[in-house]
């Protein structure tokens, strides 16, 4: 054991000498209170740490205690509904301890040690067994069943299994000859990837019931994305909107540096919310990892790693895993605070020259897997970061660097939000990476023709943005007939298709086959308005049909009954428009 004293403190950085032997990332104790800190610095037989921890009240001299390991994860039943801190120590568990406040030095089990779970065997023995091989289930909440895997780094014939029944996570379920056990749990370290077998191509969509990002800026299950907005824009009811409706199994949500009244919001609604796939409580399938603003910078920049490693685990089981980090930034002001102590040369806006590496090798853990074991499990971990530029300055660094790295960029317009429109997500700036990997599903179950009406109406939508200059200038009334009809489309493609309002019951959800009969009435308006100018008919007579009424209902109607009479109202409209007479 290695145990060295306190040679120098910088609020959350202590150096410690005497620590010859000690790895970089170890987990160590510090001072009378055993504060949790991680060594990232090793000169001679000294240490830098950053201690997770408040500092206050440590002193020259006292004591530090190495671990010889890794800030590890425990993995196993019973994570799912839980809420932990940046470093996965249960805050429900602390708050009865402590009370409101968690004291320093707490230790807390990440999961229950009393809890009895029912398990399954699925193995005999003498059978071989390869790392990641499932050994039994056990049912986790009412929707999700947890596989009890063989640890990465085992491997071997099975020599004892227990037999179907009741058990704690400390107890073994299986042995291999050679006397390896298998427990419900495991342990891995939250800064390295878990292993698989290889990558897949993305090619499934990550169907997140938003009609802009499902129809215009779609990515992949496996993909990632970044949300970048000023204060306002609604990143966090988007990803909350994520969370409720995407069409995945799990959900990790990391509230990295948020104000505390946010993460409230989020720890008092999320045990609320219904699931909208199976009836039962959402946090079934969700696990919250809660680190706010006010707490100790440097566990911040562990939490998303804590976050990245739970979301590996349920990949490796064969589930789709969306990952929420709210938000990026904040992550990357700790990086920077702790840069700054350890006095290393500064890169832009003061920002450590390694910020582009570090978001780089984040965001790299996501995608869809072939997970390690002997069947034909895939698994996926989707990445959704939120980013907070100061002033909404898109050109800051976190941005620029989570660009260059992520496949989805869904650009929050500060001037949308005041305009009170939501989400407010810019479809001028915004752009995706996935689209033609994605296409082929979208074009196989929903329609052939969707790739043509996405670009039929983003090209309106960019016309409009063309125009508005003009109208500027000389106003609407300078404008020909023809140009009038793509303002008005613009129109309704921004208020009647992107406007959507998270809290309505039937709007908070667009399935994609509604949203893409939605656009076919609206560009079915366009086609049969064009044609009705091009016979003479005024742009005023087509308006004052009560047709606009009924495309501006299109997203409260029931899904089911919007898919079967949005294609009769479509033709049913044209034919109207055809049969107005000209003056």
């Amino acid at each position: 054991m290695i145990v060295g004293t306190i040679h120098k403190i910088t609020g959350p950085v202590v150096v410690a000498r005497d620590m010859l032997g000690a790895k970089m990332y170890d987990i160590v104790r510090v001072g009378q209170q055993g504060l949790m800190g991680e060594v990232i610095r090793l000169e001679g037989d000294r240490a830098t740490i950053q201690v997770y921890e408040d500092t206050s009240g440590l002193t020259v001299g006292d004591l530090v205690e190495s671990t010889a390991g890794p800030l590890m994860v425990e993995l196993g039943p019973g994570l799912l509904s839980s809420i932990y801190d940046g470093v996965q120590r249960p805050l429900p568990v602390i708050a009865e301890q402590s009370g409101d406040y968690i004291e320093r030095g707490t230790v807390a089990s990440a999961l229950d040690r009393d809890r009895k779970w029912q398990f399954t065997p699925g193995v005999a023995v003498g059978q071989e067994l390869q790392p990641g091989d499932v050994v039994g289930t056990i049912p986790e909440g009412q929707t999700i069943i947890h596989k009890v895997m063989v640890p990465p780094d085992m491997s071997g014939k099975v020599a004892s299994v227990a037999p179907e029944g009741e058990y704690t996570v400390d107890e073994v379920m299986a042995t291999l000859e050679g006397g390896a056990e298998i427990k419900m749990s495991q342990w891995w370290p939250v800064r390295q990837g878990r292993p698989y077998v290889r990558k897949l191509d993305p090619t499934h969509p990550f169907t997140t019931g938003m009609r802009i990002l499902d129809t215009f800026f779609p990515i992949a299950l496996g993909g990632n994305a970044i949300i970048p907005g000023g204060f306002g824009t609604g990143k966090t009811v988007t990803q909350q909107s994520l969370a409720k409706w995407a069409d995945v199994d799990i959900i990790v949500y990391i509230g990295c540096g948020e104000r505390g009244n946010e993460m409230t919001e989020v720890l008092t609604e999320f045990p609320e919310l219904e699931d909208p796939r199976t009836g039962a409580p959402l946090m079934d399938r969700t696990v919250l990892v809660a680190n706010t603003s006010n707490m100790p910078v440097a566990a911040r920049e562990a939490s998303i790693y804590v976050g990245a490693t739970l979301a590996e685990f349920y990949r490796d089981m064969g589930y789709n895993v969306a990952m929420m980090a709210d938000s990026t930034s904040r992550w990357g002001e700790a990086l920077r605070e702790v840069s700054g102590r350890l006095e290393e040369m500064p890169g832009e806006e003061g920002y450590p020259a390694y910020l582009a590496t570090r978001l780089a090798a984040f965001y790299e853990r996501s995608g869809r897997v072939k997970p390690l074991g002997s069947d034909d499990r895939v698994g996926s971990v989707t990445m959704v970061g939120a980013v907070s530029p100061a002033g909404g300055d898109m050109s800051e660094p976190m941005t620029q660097n989570s660009l260059r790295v992520t496949g989805a960029f869904w650009a929050l317009d500060t001037s949308l939000a005041h305009r009170r429109h939501f989400p407010a997500i810019s479809w001028t700036k915004s752009y995706t990476l996935y689209g033609g990997q994605v296409r082929g599903w979208f074009e196989e179950n929903v329609a052939h023709d969707w790739q043509e009406l996405r670009d039929r109406a983003m090209f309106i939508l960019q016309k409009e943005t063309e125009l508005q200059e003009i109208v500027q200038l000389v106003g609407p009334d300078a404008l020909p007939e023809s140009e009038k009809v793509i303002l008005e489309v613009a129109r309704m493609l921004r208020e009647d298709f992107l406007q959507q309002f998270a809290f309505d019951d039937v709007d908070a959800y667009c399935p994609p086959k509604k949203a893409y009969m939605m656009l076919k009435v609206v560009l079915a308006f366009y086609d049969a308005a064009v044609a009705a100018l091009n016979r003479g008919v005024s742009l005023r007579q087509v308006l004052d049909l009560p047709i606009k009424d009924k495309i501006a209902g299109m997203k409260v109607t029931p899904h089911d009954e919007a898919i079967e009479d949005l294609p009769v109202f479509a033709a049913t409209l044209a034919e109207d428009i055809a049969g107005i007479e000209v003056y």
